[in-house]
């Protein structure tokens, strides 16, 4: 009878499916090395920045039935000010 070797690939599989089985704890959620030490956390340095970045309105319930999507509203929005601009520099005209 021939006996055939396994390929690197084969070995390297099997050997890795031996180590990474572990046993749990049922009672645990995550495994020992997740547990973090939130004492030596630091602030993120861009936060600030992020906030700066972005606004955030709250629409009456009325307003938001008539806008889908916030896209829709930053649309409706922008019309509205390209109007008031354009109507601004027709009054300034005259």
């Amino acid at each position: 009878m021939i006996q055939s070797e396994l390929s690197a690939h084969e070995k390297q599989c099997r050997v890795k499916g031996a180590n990474t089985k572990m046993k749990m704890n049922e009672n645990d959620e995550l495994l020992p090395e997740y547990d973090l030490d939130y004492s030596k956390s630091k602030p993120n340095r861009f936060s600030a920045k992020y906030q700066q970045m972005q606004r955030t309105v709250v629409l009456d319930d009325d307003v938001a039935e008539s806008f889908p999507s916030a896209e829709s509203v930053n649309e409706a929005l922008r019309f509205l000010v390209r109007i008031t601009k354009e109507n601004q520099t027709t009054l300034q005209n005259k």
